[in-house]
């Protein structure tokens, strides 16, 4: 009870005018009933029966206080509860984050208001389940029960694009019906839920309609036109905002730095700098934070580390901006520095850029580091976040650590087609095509779409793999889902096309690309280089240049393969030289391991030494073993044994083709002893001779043949097609070429033995297998002998088809007994 004292007189003496007196107890009767009526208020708010009033006074305490257990242990015990009760309890629990309970207790509610719906719906809110939220609203409404305008803008905060516009509109019908359209609140997050939703006519619409604005208004619009990429309308709205004498909050210049971000203006962002720092909202981590982001994305990393380290107050955003930044910009050494600093600090350590850090592990295949930061998530509890979890599936699977990459995959309680991708791409990057084929299938039979990226890597194994039919489904796939626009999808859909003999299809494909960059280009290139079509590549690499894209080293690795499969040498020396003097191109090891080939292919084994000997490095296996095979197609013995010895000397050797080749140049001069010791001196060292193998694809399953093969189950039946076909082939005027057969036996065993080369094998059961007059595509992961060669030539003549054979250097298209290589390979 509030007590007023009596105003005393010049004497001290109590006043005992009559008037005064009356005067003074009206006054005190006032003030008593508006002290009754406000007691009166809070009663009713939380009932009219004393124990029950103290008891929800209680109960709101604990609630506030997050003790939710102890408040449902008073609510138990509570004699006379009501709806204020039932309502607290619910916040409480909504609060907490259990819904579950929450909606337990509203389920069983004797009775609703508007108050006990809007709390359930902030539930919703909260937990980002928009459609929990609106259909609650719609049951709301046909609960009889009218809302009002918290009702509304706590509806409205939680929308995002996985609603209709249709849901949306409803609801605003809803808030104009009941008088709520003129409420600024309400119509602000109106607003923002249109631009939430991607329906920008409507919201601008609503935008004009409104007839009071203020900077949150502004800022949904702003936001909403950023987001969209609208980022010129976004800056003029933020120009008129200016011009309406409407102050700019944080949120503002974080909107229009996006949208500067998105119109790539640096000077801009310069310009709003300024007018933030004028308008003194520097001290705004939030809006310095915004520019540290525009910086780090616009290869300024050292404007926004001055921008770090002069900001007043910095929290963990601010460190995981600068360290992302670091990440992009490739500093490795700085962003593990500040990465350090961060952990000093008493920011919330699951908030850390866990996942940052460990794609920069992941980047620079530093399975330490990831182990660590893998470590500090388990800690913090850090490792349960999806991003973090994706992220240490791809730190350890492109660190090789595939035992622990699938461990953590099988544990995520969410797939997407993040880790999906990231063991795919890993296998991919490895030279598991097969593995990543498997796995990309498994992920298509858990309902799983994949993104640009999952179709990028699996194309890239189905082209390694020469896998066309799989291709043509990720293709297929990559249609329905819309990804056919993407230009790394692109770019891999003609390299599969390419790889799998097919390029008209690798042509239409990049033809119909809407977007070309510099990977593109090269695909294509690369496409015509390894079909030998030099003509195609030099235009096409022109066409590059003429595009407005410069070319790269990938590009003039192309140029030069296909100038070195049709002995184009002048071309090749040119387009060489002006890698340097022209395109200021660092020259790598490949490229002179092309022009070297390129040479030693025409013959010119002088100009071939003279160019390794100016080499900046010594030549390595693949360069000294293309010497070889051209020295033993010259009969340049002196060289190939140069080239021979430096081979031998050699740690380590892929394989053990510098031997054959050796040895079958000693074969083929006779020289039978020196056969056998080099043959001995392959025996001492343990290198072994890569099987030649060929394989085919039929009916969506590849089949796979080696030399002399018996294992396949329709050999006898292939074996009969082949004797036929040669039998038609001595017709033709084939003779077999039996100086191919570098070993001491008879004639006849020779000849026997070319009939069955696994390249002959895979076209005979290709042939025995599909429609007459469809084109047959063969692999072989060795290159084809020239006996073979010319068999093959006569086999399209006799049969009527195109038969195409990639082998280890390029395609050959074989046609009414013409080869595109020109017998030039």
């Amino acid at each position: 009870m509030i007590v007023f004292p009596m105003r005393l007189g010049s004497s001290g003496a109590t006043t005992t005018n009559p008037k005064r007196r009356c005067l003074l107890l009206s006054y005190s009767l006032y003030t008593k009933t508006t002290v009754t009526h406000s007691v009166d208020a809070t009663i009713v708010k939380t009932g009219f029966n004393p124990d029950t009033s103290r008891s929800n006074f209680k109960l709101n305490d604990l609630v506030a206080n997050g003790q939710v257990a102890q408040a449902h242990q008073l609510f138990d015990k509570m004699c006379h509860r009501n709806t204020y009760s039932l309502n607290t309890l619910i916040s409480g629990y909504v609060k907490s984050g259990n819904l579950a309970r929450a909606r337990d207790l509203f389920d069983g509610m004797p009775v609703r208001t508007e108050v006990s719906w809007t709390i359930l719906i902030g539930g919703y809110s909260q937990n980002n389940q928009p459609v929990g939220a609106f259909k609650l609203y719609a049951e709301m409404c046909r609960w009889g029960t009218v809302p009002d305008y918290v009702t509304f803008a706590t509806l409205l905060s939680c929308c995002n694009e996985t609603l209709m516009t249709k849901t949306v509109t409803q609801v605003h019908s809803h808030i104009v019906k009941l008088g709520f359209n003129r409420t600024l609140k309400v119509c602000n997050s109106l607003l923002d839920a249109y631009c939430k939703i991607g329906t920008l006519e409507l919201a601008n619409r609503l935008f004009l309609e409104m007839p009071i604005r203020d900077s949150v208004s502004f800022n949904a619009m702003i936001t909403g036109y950023s987001n969209d990429g609208l980022n010129n309308q976004a800056i003029n709205l933020f120009i008129e905002m200016q011009s309406s004498g409407i102050m700019p909050s944080e949120f503002t210049f974080a909107a229009v730095i996006c949208a500067s971000m998105g119109l790539n203006d640096v000077s801009l962002g310069h310009q709003f700098h300024t007018l933030v720092i004028k308008a003194n909202f520097f001290w705004n981590v939030f809006v310095s934070n915004a520019f540290l982001d525009f910086y780090s994305k616009h290869n300024s990393i050292d404007n926004a580390k001055r921008l770090f380290d002069e900001m007043p107050l910095l929290d963990c955003v601010s460190y995981n901006v600068i360290i992302t930044g670091f990440v992009w910009a490739g500093k490795v050494k700085e962003s593990l520095d500040i990465f350090h600093e961060l952990q000093s600090t008493s920011f919330n350590r699951k908030e850390f850029p866990f996942a940052t850090m460990l794609s920069l592990a992941a980047t620079e295949l530093n399975l330490k580091i990831g182990r660590q930061i893998h470590a500090q998530t388990l800690v913090t509890d850090a490792n349960s976040d999806i991003l973090v979890g994706n992220a240490l599936v791809d730190m350890y699977a492109r660190c090789d650590s595939f035992e622990e990459a699938i461990a953590i995959f099988a544990s995520l309680p969410d797939k997407s087609a993040v880790p999906w991708t990231a063991i795919i791409s890993a296998y991919v990057q490895k030279g598991f095509y097969d593995e990543a084929l498997q796995l990309f299938k498994k992920m298509r039979q858990d309902y799983v779409y994949g993104d640009q990226a999952t179709f990028a890597s699996t194309l890239r194994a189905s082209a390694n793999l020469t896998s066309l039919s799989l291709g043509k489904q990720v293709h297929s796939a990559m249609v329905s889902l819309g990804c056919i626009s993407n230009v790394f999808c692109g770019s891999s859909l003609v390299d599969m096309y390419a790889k799998c003999g097919h390029i008209q299809e690798a042509i239409q494909a990049f033809e119909e690309m809407p977007v070309r960059n510099i990977v593109s280009w090269n695909a294509m290139i690369s496409a015509y280089a390894q079909d030998g079509d030099g003509e195609a590549t030099l235009k096409t690499f022109e066409d590059l240049i003429k595009s407005g894209l410069q070319p790269d080293s990938v590009s003039f690795l192309g140029v030069l393969t296909a100038c070195s499969h049709r002995g184009l040498v002048e071309q090749g020396l040119a387009h060489f030289r002006s890698m340097t003097q022209k395109h200021r191109i660092s020259i790598k090891r490949e490229h002179y391991a092309s022009m070297v080939d390129l040479l030693c292919r025409c013959g010119q084994f002088g100009e071939a030494q003279r160019l390794m000997n100016e080499m900046p490095f010594e030549p390595d296996e693949i360069m000294l073993s293309s010497v070889m095979r051209s020295c033993r197609v010259h009969k340049n013995q002196d060289f190939a044994k140069r080239a021979a010895d430096a081979l031998f000397k050699m740690e380590i050797l892929r394989d053990a083709a510098p031997y054959v080749n050796m040895s079958n140049i000693y074969a083929e001069a006779g020289q039978w002893e020196d056969v056998s010791k080099v043959k001995k001196a392959m025996k001492d060292r343990g290198v072994k001779k890569v099987t030649a193998y060929s394989w085919v694809e039929v009916n969506h399953h590849v089949h796979v043949f080696t030399a002399n093969d018996r294992t396949h189950p329709q050999i006898e039946d292939i074996r009969m097609k082949i004797g036929v076909l040669g039998r038609k082939m001595e017709e033709e005027g084939y003779k077999p070429d039996t100086s191919v057969i570098l070993q001491n036996v008879n004639e006849e065993v020779k000849v026997e033995s070319l009939k069955y080369h696994s390249e002959r094998l895979a076209i005979a059961f290709a042939l025995m297998s599909t429609p007459e007059g469809s084109p047959i595509i063969v692999m072989k992961n060795l290159r084809a002998c020239v006996d073979c060669h010319a068999a093959i030539k006569v086999i399209s003549k006799i049969v009527g088809r195109d038969i195409v054979v990639r082998d280890s250097s390029r395609f050959h298209r074989f046609r009414n007994g013409c080869c595109s290589c020109g017998d030039y390979w």
